[in-house]
């Protein structure tokens, strides 16, 4: 297995962030294998969605909906709300797992692989690539 990491700035806001061609990078030149994208972080995930017609948009206010920053968690350290984003994992998986054929992911026409990341309190981000030659 190979594996790098990366080091994404999200800014301090509220970001879904696309790393499909770190991703691309990362496999180059490969036969056909897996690639896994982990973030080793309590409060922040790894989607395949559509990028740049508004989906990244609707997850990050679905997310609000579903996971309000208000006073109602438990966990209470850092920015209000924070509780929040120590969920997030829970609906947004840490790591996914993509095909690689030929030294190319195969994703879907639209597919792209983001960094989910609602913590406020955190603008800092590492990225694990791990591609497993098949």
């Amino acid at each position: 297995m190979r594996s790098d990491t990366l080091e994404i700035r999200t800014g301090g806001r509220p970001t879904v962030h696309d790393l499909t061609s770190e991703c691309e990078r990362h496999v180059q030149g490969e036969a056909d294998g897996l690639l896994n994208v982990f973030v080793p972080h309590a409060t922040a995930g790894v989607a395949i969605l559509e990028t740049g017609a508004g989906s990244d948009t609707d997850l990050l206010a679905l997310l609000d909906d579903l996971l309000p920053r208000d006073d109602r968690w438990s966990h209470r350290h850092g920015s209000p709300g924070h509780g929040r984003d120590h969920v997030l994992p829970a609906l947004v998986a840490p790591s996914v797992t993509v095909p690689v054929l030929g030294g190319s992911l195969a994703l879907g026409t639209w597919q792209s692989i983001c960094l989910v990341d609602t913590n406020v309190d955190n603008a800092v981000r590492t990225v694990r690539l791990s591609f497993l030659p098949g």
